[in-house]
């Protein structure tokens, strides 16, 4: 007489399996797809190269100049300490659910002011730096 859970047990083996069968079929219909609109695009497109479609487009203005172009370093560091800081955010509003949440006050508390300790050291050796200085 066979082992019930060995039954069980292939029975939940094939519908783990069959979970991610599905998740794989997507994945290679995805990637078909994008494959036969880029092949149909190739395809179906005009190739007649001129020496003015090679040219760089510049808003309509023909390119003047070299391609370098000096940029500001510090316009960047502004840029990332704002996505830093508003990632960092994001995750006070979770926080804040959680905190509400019967059991977790103390606990989540601590946690937060922790968060925050790190976002706070981050702030100040940028201040320290000098990068948040606009000159």
């Amino acid at each position: 007489m066979p082992d019930p859970t060995v039954s069980t047990v292939n029975v939940l083996a094939a519908d783990y399996f069959r979970s991610y069968s599905v998740v794989g079929l997507l994945a290679v219909l995805g990637v078909l797809f994008v494959a036969v609109a880029f092949g149909a695009g190739r395809l179906l497109r005009p190739v007649v190269p001129t020496p003015e479609k090679l040219l760089t487009y510049e808003c309509g203005v023909d390119p003047v100049g070299e391609g370098w172009a000096h940029t500001q370093v510090r316009y960047y560091v502004y840029a990332f300490l704002y996505v830093i800081f508003a990632v960092d955010s994001i995750f006070l509003f979770p926080w804040a659910t959680v905190f509400a949440a019967a059991g977790y006050g103390a606990t989540t508390l601590v946690e937060m002011f922790v968060f925050l300790g790190f976002l706070a050291v981050g702030l100040l050796y940028a201040y320290k730096k000098g990068v948040l200085e606009w000159t």
